[in-house]
């Protein structure tokens, strides 16, 4: 079911299998349109520069910065955010893996390592911790949670690679 909210062009976004329209300027951001206008707030807004990683989310299953992102350039594709992610009640298995590891402590750069850490592991990027680390390097974590973080991918990925295993 489309929503519709009001004033300025009309974008249509898929965001987390549902469907939008939203009347924006052509200059918001996604990280603005999800916020601001659909009120997905697990998606944070840290630097608003391409720079801590915050606002990571997946179009089209790779990951993008939403605030370096116009929500118009968007429009049509399967847009992901932390929301999105878990499937009927069910978290997936980087999200249980940060619970397991204590992977964030304040948790506001959480959301944004999350979205990344499916990407490192979907893209095939957790062979080593350095891999990983180097994978990672654009989300940052004031607190120093790293070491967790790293344990938390290394401990997804491992569970994600079993589930394709007996998929098959």
């Amino acid at each position: 079911m489309a929503t519709s909210l009001s004033a300025g062009a009309e974008v249509r976004l898929r965001i987390n299998r549902s469907d939008y329209v939203l009347p924006i300027e052509p200059r918001v951001t996604l990280l603005d349109a999800l916020r601001e206008y659909l009120h997905l707030n697990g998606t944070k807004k840290g630097c608003d520069q391409g720079q801590c990683g915050a606002c990571t989310v997946h179009v089209d299953g790779r990951r993008v910065l939403a605030c370096l992102t116009l929500a118009s350039q968007v429009e049509g594709r399967a847009i992901t955010t932390i929301e999105g992610l878990a499937i009927n009640g069910t978290m997936h298995a980087v999200q249980e893996a940060f619970i397991r590891h204590d992977a964030f402590q304040c948790g506001y750069c959480t959301p944004g390592q999350i979205m990344s850490a499916v990407g490192c592991i979907d893209e095939g990027r957790t062979g080593s911790d350095s891999s990983i680390r180097e994978y990672m390097s654009g989300n940052l974590c004031r607190c120093g949670a790293y070491p967790h973080i790293v344990a938390a991918i290394r401990d997804a990925a491992q569970t994600v690679d079993l589930a394709k295993r007996s998929a098959r």
